[in-house]
């Protein structure tokens, strides 16, 4: 049983956590299609059952704070987009998953500070990181849990 955390934005943040290891399989970033391809062969490996994908949905973040707020939500708007079309991925292929807000997640880790929590010293970048933080520390159970009660956040 795996989870799987997807940064969405230009880069796309990948990671793979292991909760009954408690150890990071990936820690990685690559292209959106790559990152596709990637889910398809973990779920091929480990079969629909034992996947569950957490995405970073910007769609559900309402506001900025700070500088350059403008120039934030512009360059969120293609972000909302991926948020999207992973959506739509993960439905269509029938992988479960859960939609995160942004606010839910620690982000902006730095390199030694996600080496000295996660014990991961390969090198990783801040959407690495971002998605390695979405699912850091997950337990088994609650995949089994979300399994049972069918949460897919795409279930409407």
């Amino acid at each position: 049983m795996i989870y799987i955390g997807i940064d969405t934005g230009v880069t796309t943040g990948f990671a793979v956590w292991d909760p009954t290891l408690q150890v990071f399989l990936e820690v990685t970033s690559m292209k959106i299609h790559t990152a596709m391809f990637r889910v398809l062969s973990l779920k091929k490996e480990y079969g629909e059952q034992n996947i569950n994908v957490l995405v970073e949905d910007a769609r559900l973040r309402k506001f900025f704070k700070g500088e350059n707020t403008s120039a934030k939500s512009q360059g969120a708007g293609s972000v909302k987009r991926d948020a999207k079309v992973w959506e739509d991925f993960l439905k269509d292929y029938n992988i479960p998953c859960e939609l995160i807000n942004p606010m839910r997640n620690t982000t902006k880790t730095t390199k030694e500070y996600f080496k000295s929590i996660t014990k991961w010293s390969k090198i990783t970048n801040e959407h690495s990181r971002d998605a390695g933080m979405l699912v850091f520390g997950m337990k088994e159970n609650l995949i089994s849990k979300m399994k049972r009660t069918k949460k897919n956040t795409y279930d409407k």
